[in-house]
């Protein structure tokens, strides 16, 4: 009979290295900030988001919360330094109003994720009791998250156009909360399940769109009317992230 733990801990290290990826997706959008020496049109939202996101995903996967999460906290343990490089990299060459932005931007979760830290170990006393405070919140906090992908499908919908949502993304994104959500079902933690079981539909949904309108799609125009590299399209790329751990 196989070990169950060892096939989950195989799943997870699967769901380790498709996420590892999904977080260097943003790569080439920083070549190119680094290349123009200004981020122009370009957010640092999604980046400010997913720093957010994976430092609370790092706490729920602490010993001391969720035991037995060492996977958890690994990839979002790397995410969350990645993306504190990202906006560290955005802020070198952003002006001073976006710094400005930025720093207010990053004092508030500080303060937020600091309160959530010391609720956890003051108001409750037991793993169980704190996996479930913190898993709520990531699952809030990633509910709250899919309103880019959403309207990036609603805007495919409405051009008739998948220029601005990009295959590849969105079947990674598939596979890894696939991934995911079998490694919550071998040992059942809903909190990761629900997540990551809408994070695979709302991929599933792209990848529909991708096949009904990719042939309507006109690759080589310039519409006015899509978003400009740096806004949608950017911040799809880093929502990809939202539901993983």
């Amino acid at each position: 009979m196989v070990d169950t733990m060892f096939v989950r801990t195989i799943v997870g290290i699967i769901g380790n290295v498709i996420s590892f990826f999904l977080f260097l997706s943003p790569v080439p959008t920083f070549v190119k900030i680094f290349k123009q020496k200004t981020v122009q049109d370009f957010k640092a939202d999604p980046y400010v988001t997913t720093l957010l996101n994976c430092a609370m995903w790092s706490l729920y996967g602490m010993p001391f919360v969720k035991p037995d999460s060492l996977l958890v906290i690994t990839i979002n343990g790397f995410g969350f330094f990645l993306e504190l490089f990202y906006v560290a990299f955005f802020f070198f060459f952003s002006p001073w109003d976006k710094r400005r932005k930025l720093i207010i931007t990053l004092l508030i979760e500080a303060v937020f994720f600091i309160g959530v830290l010391l609720i956890t170990l003051l108001a409750f006393h037991a793993p169980p009791k704190r996996a479930m405070f913190v898993g709520l919140l990531c699952i809030i906090f990633n509910i709250l998250m899919y309103a880019a992908p959403l309207t990036v499908m609603k805007m495919v919908i409405k051009t008739k156009s998948v220029k601005y949502m990009p295959f590849f993304l969105s079947l990674a994104g598939f596979c890894n909360g696939i991934v995911w959500t079998l490694y919550a079902l071998l040992k059942f933690d809903i909190n990761i399940l629900i997540p990551n079981g809408l994070g695979s539909l709302s991929a599933l949904v792209q990848l529909i769109l991708y096949a009904i309108y990719y042939r309507t799609t006109n690759w080589d125009e310039d519409d006015d009317d899509q978003p400009p590299r740096g806004s949608h399209q950017d911040e799809f790329s880093e929502i990809q992230l939202s539901s993983k751990v």
